[in-house]
């Protein structure tokens, strides 16, 4: 944990000299050509030019050994491909059959595809998906605990729902967090689970604002050092984990139901909301999941998770190198806007993966839409090459 800490607190000296010289959040949002990649933010062209040189943050094992998926690459088809950017949410019909006919990256579970069942008819369910798709799948849950819970909460499967982090923090601090995470993970993988969509990253003190319940209920520092923690038993227990929701939820509105936009400056978003992103990518969290909220001080007029401009900050000012997903596009604030763009628009804008409900439809679209140059070869190679890693990463795939 000594390291991770340590690896955390460089990478944030490192983004705090290179963001340092910021002086107006509002010179971040850069205009953009609808058909090409977004050119670096002007801010940070000033500050990269002016920024002491650091050292990178020691790189992972993981990095070290990563495996050259090209020639596995070469063999996939574009459907192939396509399907594995898709996280579709588990459908209550022939989830077997439709992993293997959209060649999907990975399913997610929810409450309702663990009622009624045991955990050996569930494992049974997630086994005949596994052994109908020729890449296996990531399974993934938002078992956060507290408020959000899939699996714990039924009895079948644990005698008591996992207790929210607050919950966590108040009985035993960061060591019980990371006994918490630890239990957590086992748990999953028993069931066949790879991924876990948590920590929740996010920010709260007040008890009104809609993410309250799900956060740490305490300051930036304090939610760095839990993410941190959360993380790396994560990681030494094989479980993939996901921080979110990227930017920083702060105190907007519920995007499952509508749009919301984030008026707070940039400086808020480098002081506090991304030091708890910036301990877990340095614990070496595998995926970053962005929100449907429109972050002003960058995009004014984009939610995020579509932005281009968002999320060449988590690449290039938090060195981000993983998986970015989505959160859900079935989302109201999404899919009432964007309808059946927000897939194509999705991953043009740099998602490695989306988290969808509409995966039939969406992934022809999007398989068109690369045929078309809507979105380039390049950037859909990159993307499935993420998704080669991390499934590589978790033991499920080999090149």
């Amino acid at each position: 944990m000594k390291r991770h800490k340590a690896n955390w607190l460089a990478l944030l000296t490192a983004f705090v000299l290179l963001l340092g010289g910021c002086t107006s959040s509002s010179d971040l949002a850069s205009s953009k050509e609808a058909d090409s990649a977004p050119s670096t933010p002007s801010v940070l062209q000033e500050t990269n030019q002016t920024a002491e040189p650091v050292d990178e943050p020691t790189s992972t094992p993981e990095e070290e050994t990563q495996p050259d998926f090209s020639a596995y690459l070469e063999q996939m088809t574009l459907e192939e491909k396509v399907g594995q950017l898709f996280f579709a949410r588990f459908p209550e019909e022939n989830a077997a059959a439709d992993a293997a006919t959209y060649h999907l990256g990975g399913y997610i579970v929810f409450g309702r595809d663990f009622e009624g069942e045991t955990p050996d008819s569930f494992r049974q369910k997630i086994a005949a998906c596994q052994e109908t798709v020729t890449i296996p799948l990531l399974i993934g849950v938002d078992e956060e605990g507290g408020d959000v819970v899939r699996a714990s909460k039924y009895e079948a499967f644990r005698d008591t729902p996992f207790p929210s982090p607050q919950e966590v923090l108040s009985s035993g601090g960061l060591a019980a967090a990371a006994t918490d995470a630890a239990e957590k993970s086992a748990f999953l993988q028993d069931l066949g689970i790879q991924v876990n969509l948590s920590p929740v990253c996010d920010l709260s003190q007040n008890p009104e604002d809609y993410i309250y319940s799900r956060t740490t209920g305490q300051g930036a520092e304090e939610t760095a050092a839990y993410v941190a923690s959360v993380v790396g038993a994560m990681k030494e227990s094989g479980m993939g984990a996901v921080l979110k929701h990227f930017p920083g939820y702060g105190a907007n509105a519920d995007t499952h139901t509508g749009f919301s936009v984030d008026e707070r400056p940039l400086e808020t978003f480098q002081t506090e909301d991304f030091l708890p992103f910036l301990a877990g990518i340095a614990s070496g969290a595998d995926a970053v999941l962005v929100s449907h909220n429109v972050m002003a001080c960058v995009d004014d007029k984009t939610p995020a998770s579509l932005s281009p401009e968002v999320h060449w900050l988590l690449r290039n000012g938090l060195n981000f190198t993983g998986v970015i997903l989505t959160d859900d596009l079935a989302m109201a604030a999404i899919a009432e806007q964007y309808g059946d763009n927000a897939a194509i628009l999705a991953i043009a804008a740099g998602n490695d993966m989306v988290i969808t409900t509409d995966y039939a439809h969406d992934v022809p679209l999007v398989v068109e839409a690369v045929k078309q140059g809507e979105i380039s070869m390049e950037r859909l190679d990159e993307a499935v090459l993420r998704v080669l890693n991390w499934k590589y990463d978790l033991g499920l795939i080999h090149p």
